[in-house]
């Protein structure tokens, strides 16, 4: 894990992404993405860092798929040092975030709430 990647403006895990070695991130001005990512243009239009910092619900985006709207959520009432805290933690304990492509251990659930427990728990 690297954690100093941290956590991306839609909440997806940088610090786990095995795309991490070529990307740059949301806020560098190299981000492949920034023309199309519609987390990073609605954040940076409220003039907030993230979407966890939003008082919003929603499901704009990549928010409308169970990880980063999860990781969101959690980040939202546990704070991000405690989800980076537990992700490092779950991944020693051999949770895998990307399997081959990019669904992981994390994307199995069709419910948020199953999602954050499996969070903090690292068990299904």
């Amino acid at each position: 894990m690297k954690r100093e990647l941290g956590i991306a403006r839609c909440g997806l895990a940088c610090s786990l992404c095995s795309e991490n070695t070529k990307c740059s991130g949301c806020d560098s001005g190299n981000c492949t993405d920034k023309e199309w990512c519609e987390n990073r243009k609605c954040s940076i239009k409220k003039g907030i860092n993230a979407c966890y910092f939003c008082n919003e619900e929603c499901h704009k985006g990549l928010l409308n798929k169970i990880k980063p709207y999860g990781f969101t959520l959690f980040i939202q009432r546990y704070g991000i040092e405690k989800l980076l805290d537990c992700l490092e933690q779950n991944e020693k304990n051999g949770v895998v975030y990307h399997r081959d492509g990019i669904n992981g251990d994390y994307d199995d659930f069709d419910d948020v709430n199953k999602l954050i427990e499996f969070i903090k728990s690292g068990k299904k």
